[in-house]
């Protein structure tokens, strides 16, 4: 009975603040996330059993007794994440539908003319104005939602079935469609500001995309996903950069929401999304970080970068969000050649264990059947000192190191323990997002002209 009642203080009295501060809806944002992420710490393990007795289990292979460990646990930290979310949903729109108050309401209602005919019979005019404001806030938050469910789903899929890469390529962007539909209704706007550099050249300040720039947010969709999909492979790391991004996308939102009153509405949805999120990722990660006890599976991969493209298209926020996976986008273009088979793709390119030393070391791929285009790009490579090759000796390339951002931290660091080599990818992401911070808030003026 002691130890029920301890276990129910913290949810307790995080559910007593939120009510007592119902009317400030950052707050109970944070504080159902806190309690979402509660939630998610204790469920893993009460859960993990069940998945591994279902066969939603993989071996940790850079453990040397190879321990079994229950998979596909992106899926528990996902519902946890909607039912905190869905709890939410009432939050930011009571007050202002209750007063009719038009100035209160939290969210940019360009696009959006009310009309009187589509309101119930008798509604005051404060009514019809609180739900002109009220419809278009309310589709982009569970447009939102939407497609992170879609997402979620879809990623669970791929664990359970392991789908073909050819096919699930598609998925960000099935799941995108909500995004879509969503942004078309209530922005619409297919404009983007040229750079100052540019500016001479076209001849304008602004370009009208029209339909190209719904390809650009499905593009975002994909790829954001998949960036993080393909950036894992050892315990915390899907977690650990998808918490690092999600940090400091929060905190450029806090900064905004002071310097740049004018885009709150956009800042505030982006918070909403981001601090349960966030809460979540920091329950989970007690559990995935080295040594880890539950893996999350493509399910938390498609679902964490997910979260990041719907931020960066409901908030419009895309270059932002990009500018914050500097590392992704590397990784990515580092790994084209062989994602596009210039060159052999293994299925699993992860660093391998030494069994001798307990060290992780690069893993390689073989060159001989590479054509003449896939080897230029190696050499390439080599020339940079991004890859290491292994020649014969007539000098013929033979084999290099796979084309990854572990790998090649492995390469210019050495073999190192699991836990160094993902603290090291951990401190490259963070280095990273400070880059970003000095380019948005330091150099932005020379691009675009802004404070």
């Amino acid at each position: 009975m002691q130890d029920t009642l301890k276990s129910a203080a913290l949810p307790g009295t995080l559910l007593a603040l939120g009510a007592s501060f119902a009317h400030e809806p950052l707050v109970v944002s944070v504080l159902l996330g806190a309690l979402a992420g509660v939630f998610t710490d204790r469920c893993i393990p009460l859960v993990a059993p069940v998945f591994v007795r279902a066969g939603r289990f993989g071996k940790d292979l850079l453990k040397k007794d190879r321990p079994v460990i229950a998979e596909s646990l992106g899926v528990v930290v996902g519902v946890v994440y909607f039912i905190s979310m869905f709890l939410f949903i009432p939050i930011p729109f009571v007050e202002s539908l209750l007063r009719g108050d038009r100035d209160s309401f939290p969210h940019d209602e360009a696009g959006f003319r009310g009309s009187a005919s589509v309101c119930p019979s008798g509604a005051t005019a404060d009514t019809v104005r609180a739900l002109v404001q009220f419809v278009p806030y309310l589709a982009q938050f569970l447009g939102g939602l939407l497609a992170l469910f879609a997402m979620l789903f879809l990623g669970f899929a791929d664990d359970v079935f392991d789908i073909r890469w050819r096919v699930k390529i598609w998925f960000p962007f099935i799941a995108s469609i909500p995004l879509l539909m969503v942004y078309f209704v209530t922005y619409g706007k297919t404009d983007v500001v040229v750079p100052i550099p540019l500016r001479p050249l076209l001849g304008r300040t602004t370009l009208h995309l029209g339909v190209l720039y719904y390809v650009y947010i499905a593009a975002l969709c994909v790829f954001s996903t998949n960036a993080i999909n393909i950036m894992a492979g050892a315990n915390g790391v899907e977690g650990g950069q998808s918490l690092v991004i999600a940090a400091s996308l929060a905190a450029n939102d806090l900064m905004q929401l002071r310097y740049n009153p004018s885009r709150r509405a956009a800042h505030l949805l982006s918070l909403y999304f981001l601090i349960p999120f966030i809460c979540v990722t920091l329950g989970y990660l007690r559990h995935n970080w080295y040594p880890a006890r539950a893996f999350g599976g493509d399910t938390l991969a498609y679902f964490s970068g997910m979260t990041f493209a719907v931020v960066g298209v409901l908030s419009n926020l895309s270059k932002t969000v990009l500018l914050f996976m500097i590392p992704q986008i590397f990784n990515f273009l580092y790994s084209c050649p062989q994602l596009f088979h210039f060159v052999e793709c293994p299925r699993h390119r992860m660093p391998k264990l030494n069994l001798e030393t307990g060290k992780v070391e690069a893993t390689r791929f073989s060159l001989e059947k590479s054509k003449a285009l896939g080897r230029l790009m190696v050499r390439f490579l080599e020339v940079f000192g991004l890859v290491h090759v292994t020649r014969d000796k007539t000098g013929k390339m033979v084999d290099c190191t796979n084309l990854t951002i572990m790998n090649l931290i492995l390469f210019w660091r050495g073999p190192m323990s699991e836990r160094d080599l993902v603290l090291h990818i951990m401190l490259v992401q963070v280095m990273c997002s400070v880059i970003a911070f000095v380019i948005r808030y330091g150099l932005v003026h020379i691009v675009y002209n802004q404070e």
